[in-house]
């Protein structure tokens, strides 16, 4: 089935098919929304004998109706999403959904917070307002890329170019505009007279709330952004001074370019801070340019996000969340989300709020719909009433890697009809594994006594034709 949607701007799909919004489920297909697409399409998709005009009209020739007529049909009833299991709060500010624009491009002018607001996002966090004068380079971005989609995203953004006068003018107009969406504005400053400058320029500005910017690694001038966030008395200073001059609730955003994102944590909270934000990118090189200038290879320093930090993201949050420090305090994660899934994992790990930029950037500020339609299903689904009913579930299910059970083996299975005997399997188990599988008669052939239950098949496996038996079998004395 070739199923490679480009999730068009204007997709010429939908305007073709005159029954349904093709794009609209493949684009919840490509965001793991089956569920959402089972509740929402017809028991009989009309696809069977229909002209086709979808297909004709897309651009790469997608199997649309394949895709469509392919759609689970065991599902249950179908039910009225209740938007309601989404509200929750920040710091005790009212929000319909826990989904914010985080603190970047995808949140620095009206027009952008205007249209996240109309779209369904519950706030925005606005790009980082501070006195400085920033000139931002060109070109800005770079990405590591897999099938076309960006894993990891690399850039040397700073802050707000606007100045501080101008964002607070956007910030009215938006709460005038739009009085029940959240406003969380980002602030920066060089020393501490410009940080109690701009708390206090905050107070009537139109902002809800406050995040200290004490984590971007981008900054040309010393002494600002992760500089500060590595210094657990310099976060708790500005905190202080922030506090002593600010009406508003703040959290400080925390730089991950440290071993211990706990230590400045529990600075901010010794300095008034009502809660932290993680985790920023990670400091990482941009770019190596493997063509010699003069003898010199050139490189630049800048952050890490996207989908592959996802997993440190996750770490942080939870060593945030089982810090007996911030007990009751806010925690507003963000770090490679995408789907509803990847927010639903940093929630139950203790995340208040979550704010998403790397897939805006990607896919556009629609993505909300997917985001608020699977996890209120799955909300749903499973009985619960509020999303704060779920929020460090799991804390206590993380299992530290000296407990961890090792009596049993899970073997991995073989699909055989999905088996294209390429190989991939036994080259990687006989190079890179434990030598357990071989070819037969052109297939491979799995080995138990050598077998160690690493999985390193299952994920190279171009086709899926191998998973997980699921069978825990005790190991052999």
């Amino acid at each position: 089935m070739k199923n490679n949607c480009l999730l068009c701007a204007e997709p010429v799909c939908t305007k073709a098919c005159a029954v349904m919004d093709p794009a609209k489920i493949l684009r919840s297909l490509s965001f793991d929304n089956e569920y959402v697409v089972m509740n929402s399409i017809p028991a009989e998709i009309p696809c069977t004998d229909c002209e086709g005009r979808c297909e004709a009209a897309c651009p790469v020739s997608v199997d649309i109706r394949e895709t469509l007529l392919g759609i689970r049909r065991d599902r249950p009833d179908k039910k009225e999403i209740n938007y309601d299991v989404l509200k929750t709060d920040f710091c005790g500010i009212p929000l319909e959904n826990p989904f914010l624009l985080s603190s970047s491009v995808v949140a620095s002018s009206y027009e952008k917070c205007a249209r996240a607001f109309e779209a369904g996002w519950a706030g925005v966090a606005y790009k980082t307002v501070c006195f400085m004068d920033i000139e931002e380079a060109s070109p800005r971005y770079s990405a590591v890329k897999g099938e076309e989609k960006i894993i990891g995203f690399k850039n040397i953004e700073q802050l707000s170019e606007e100045s501080v006068e101008e964002n607070i003018r956007i910030f009215r107009k938006l709460k005038e505009n739009y009085p029940t969406k959240f406003l969380l504005v980002s602030i920066m400053g060089r020393d501490e007279e410009e940080w109690i400058r701009l708390a206090e320029m905050m107070n009537d500005s139109g902002a809800d709330a406050l995040e200290l910017n004490f984590s971007c690694p981008n900054m040309t001038h010393k002494a600002t952004g992760s500089d500060v966030g590595q210094i657990p008395e310099l976060v708790e200073k500005y905190c202080k001074a922030v506090k002593a001059h600010t009406k508003l609730p703040f959290i400080a955003k925390l730089t991950p370019n440290v071993t211990h994102i706990e230590d400045s944590a529990e600075a901010a909270m010794r300095g008034g801070a009502d809660g932290v934000a993680a985790i920023n990118t990670i400091k990482s090189l941009i770019e190596v340019d493997i063509n010699p200038n003069n003898g010199i290879y050139h490189a630049s320093i800048g952050g890490y996000s996207g989908k592959a930090v996802k997993p440190i993201a996750l770490r942080f949050i939870a060593e945030l969340s089982a810090d007996k420090a911030l007990e009751g305090k806010h925690i507003s994660a963000m770090g490679g989300i995408e789907t509803w899934k990847d927010a639903l994992e940093f929630i139950v790990l203790g995340a208040d709020s979550v704010q998403v930029t790397t897939a805006v950037m990607q896919y556009g500020q629609r993505i909300i719909e997917d985001l608020k339609d699977g996890l209120a299903l799955y909300l749903m689904n499973h009985g619960f009433s509020s999303v704060k009913e779920i929020k460090g579930s799991t804390i206590s299910g993380i299992v530290p890697t000296e407990k961890l059970d090792r009596s049993y083996i899970i073997y991995p299975k073989f699909l055989r009809e999905k088996c294209v005997s390429c190989g991939r399997c036994v080259l990687s188990c006989t190079d890179g594994g434990h030598e357990a599988l071989r070819f037969a008669e052109g297939r491979p052939i799995l080995d138990p006594k050598k077998c160690v239950g690493c999985h390193l098949c299952i994920l190279v496996c171009p086709q899926k034709a191998i998973v997980s038996s699921e069978i825990k079998v005790p190991k052999r004395q």
